[in-house]
């Protein structure tokens, strides 16, 4: 003879099944990610942003950063090539690095986005290792793309540097939303296109 599972645990299981029907995603908290408040550096650049995608970068399983892209209401996703629409990526960085380490690899992902000469690449590794600083746990590098234009970068809310160079700013920015992202999952978070 068979004993009626006590109320309790019929109420576990019905909340267990309740769960996996809903996916999980319509609860708050237990889904996604709650959305990152707006950085000031993107409020001022772009007061009309919206953020469009966020996904963790991880290398070999260790927790590199979290990225945000933000973007005007006009953001397309499928517009080809990053560099035709304002926008900002912010990472926040979940450990220490080497800012010409940070440098010396955007290089070499760019290069897998598209072909530079070796003068471009001699002159934006310069740009780069002055831009991008030592960063710990905590630290908020943010790339500002201006179409046409080239981009702009803060740490932690204060102008870094900046760079008049709309090739540049295509190729960077490309690295993580480029079709040819060496990271097509986070490039998939970024914009939007998972959910």
């Amino acid at each position: 003879m068979t004993r009626p599972h006590p109320p309790r645990l019929a109420n576990r299981r019905q909340l267990v099944l309740a769960l996996a029907a809903l996916g999980l995603g319509g609860l708050p908290g237990l889904g996604r990610a709650a959305a990152p408040a707006m950085p000031p550096e993107v409020a001022r650049e772009l007061p009309e942003a919206r953020l469009v995608g966020q996904g963790r970068l991880r290398y070999f399983g260790l927790h590199i950063y979290d990225a945000e892209l933000w973007a005007g209401p006009g953001f397309q996703a499928g517009e080809g090539e990053p560099g035709r629409q304002p926008l900002a990526l912010v990472l926040r960085y979940a450990r220490s690095l080497d800012g010409v380490k940070i440098a010396e690899r955007s290089i070499e992902e760019m290069r897998g986005i598209g072909p530079f000469s070796a003068e471009q690449s001699a002159s934006w590794l310069a740009f780069m290792r002055e831009a991008f600083p030592d960063v710990k746990d905590g630290d908020r590098l943010t790339g500002l793309l201006r179409p046409g234009e080239g981009a702009a970068f803060t740490f932690n809310g204060s102008p870094r540097a900046s760079l008049r160079d709309a090739d540049f700013a295509r190729l960077f920015f490309g690295i993580w939303l480029a079709p040819a992202s060496s990271q097509p999952k986070l490039r998939r978070s970024l914009l939007g296109l998972d959910r």
